[in-house]
């Protein structure tokens, strides 16, 4: 533990910035992953013949082993290989095609008497999705943003191999000296955001269903 304290002191500013890029690395993704995946999901859930295609579609790009797609984007984008943005396009990537199959499970899981309910109060159908379907869903598309979220913070790790600055380079600088002190360190860090991030997705799906806290885990 005094090898890590002492590390961690004499590379406070380079970790601290490491920190800071690793959690803007894994957390825009999961933001505009999740954007892209609410109208698309919509449409898997309202459009029961794309969904088997589309849904199967998302979950081959799911596959795609993470260092392939840092790669592999650089040369589609026109990128270098160490910019940042090839990441979070990756990782957006992933977390949309995660998400699209939670929204619209999410969907699906509302009881069809209660759309029937709010048809019969005058709702229209957008006022339906946003005013009930949405919200009753959110516990289920909570629960698929905590796996993206979590997953994104170990991918984001992955991005090192390629020298994409952040602290993943804990691990390779570990290897490159023979020292289990950044390797532990960087390890602890990781874990130490994951479940930051957990936590915050469960409250603020806590925040966004006040009627069902009780039973969210």
């Amino acid at each position: 533990m005094t090898a890590l304290w002492t590390y961690l002191h004499a590379n406070w500013a380079q970790i601290r910035e490491w920190s800071l890029t690793t959690v803007w690395l894994a957390s825009v993704p999961v933001a505009a992953g999740l954007l892209l995946a609410l109208p698309c999901g919509w449409l898997a859930h309202r459009h029961r013949w794309a969904r088997l295609p589309f849904v199967s579609a998302m979950g081959v790009v799911y596959t795609v082993p993470s260092i392939v797609m840092f790669l592999v984007l650089p040369e589609l984008l026109g990128t270098r290989i160490l910019a940042p943005v090839n990441v979070v396009i990756a990782l957006t990537l992933y977390t949309f095609a995660l998400l699209v199959r939670t929204v619209a499970d999410g969907l699906d899981s509302i009881p069809a008497t209660t759309l029937e309910t709010a048809a019969a109060m005058g709702q229209t159908r957008w006022q339906r999705l946003l005013r009930v379907q949405l919200p009753l869903a959110v516990p289920v598309i909570g629960a698929g943003v905590r796996v993206a979220a979590v997953s994104n913070v170990s991918l984001v790790s992955v991005a090192s191999v390629i020298g994409t600055s952040q602290l993943g380079q804990l691990f390779v600088t570990g290897n490159n000296v023979s020292s289990l002190t950044p390797i532990v360190l960087g390890l602890i860090l990781f874990i130490g955001i994951a479940l930051a991030f957990d936590l915050i997705v469960v409250g603020l799906t806590r925040l966004l269903t006040p009627w069902n806290r009780s039973v969210i885990r």
